[in-house]
């Protein structure tokens, strides 16, 4: 008995026209065969240096310590009020807050500042957009930044902000997932704007 003749197929690597020997047969020949082995074996490469750097990555994070962990929070954190506010004006003096990039001209100012609370370092009602000039040079501007809260916020929201005295200790794991969550929020709030 006769063998069945194979239909023409074309070649994955040269997308040439061949007929097969065997049923199994992707390739028109070695050269293309050598091509589709040389591309597995850098598939398989690239795969193991994936899963190396993430366990680098793990590594890497296992070490940090709090305060690194913190700093990373609060820039994250930072950058999303600085997104959350763009457009709107100071918080204290009502002026715009610039026209350069986000960040560049204005902050993200605290009404409570980080060293005297901070247990309200993370708290979104405690801090927005403020002009450079009020929040470095301005010594923060309590009052004008208060009487902002209180249109912004509510006097409710505000005395509950100054009432505000427990005592916070943040876990690694709280930090960590702080600083993932407001990464998060900026990465759409930033896409949200380029739009």
């Amino acid at each position: 008995m006769r063998a069945p003749t194979l239909k023409a197929k074309k070649c994955k690597v040269c997308r040439d026209e061949f007929i097969p020997r065997n049923p199994m047969q992707t390739v028109c020949g070695p050269a293309c065969a050598y091509e589709i082995v040389k591309r597995a074996a850098e598939k398989k490469a690239k795969q193991t240096q994936a899963a190396e750097r993430k366990v680098d990555r793990a590594k890497r994070e296992q070490q940090k310590t709090l305060p690194t962990l913190k700093k990373e929070a609060q820039r994250e954190f930072n950058r999303y009020v600085r997104f959350r506010d763009w457009g709107k004006p100071c918080i204290c003096c009502n002026e715009p807050l610039g026209s350069s990039d986000i960040g560049g001209s204005y902050d993200a100012g605290h009404y409570r500042s980080v060293g005297s609370a901070p247990h309200l370092r993370f708290n979104e009602f405690n801090c927005h957009a403020q002009r450079k000039l009020c929040n470095r040079y301005g010594a923060g501007r309590a009052v004008d930044y208060r009487a902002g809260l209180l249109q912004r916020i509510g006097k409710d929201a505000v005395e509950a902000l100054e009432a505000d005295n427990s005592v916070r200790k943040y876990t690694r794991e709280e930090l960590a997932e702080i600083r993932d969550n407001y990464r998060k929020k900026a990465k759409e709030l930033e896409k949200l704007s380029a739009s």
